[in-house]
């Protein structure tokens, strides 16, 4: 198993950290093991338009067809 330190951490967000643990009956340690294990279980893939795509893919009629390029894009002119 690996181990990490974790340095400069607030005295509150410890004390915090240390009442979480006694609530919940374990070590300050496992306290931030489950806390971590929660945080990257909800993970997403993908930026927000991946998931946009996915969360809406059954609904369909949605795949648009791109018409061809027929000039070089240039930039904007803001004058």
């Amino acid at each position: 198993m690996a181990s990490i330190t974790i340095r400069n951490l607030d005295d509150d967000l410890k004390q915090s950290l240390r009442l979480a643990a006694a609530k919940h009956g374990h070590s300050m340690e496992e306290e931030v093991r489950v806390i971590l294990r929660r945080s990257l279980a909800g993970a997403k893939k993908g930026g927000l338009g991946s998931r946009v795509r996915a969360r809406f893919s059954d609904v369909g009629g949605a795949e648009l067809e791109l018409p061809a390029r027929h000039e070089t894009p240039r930039a904007a002119d803001f004058d």
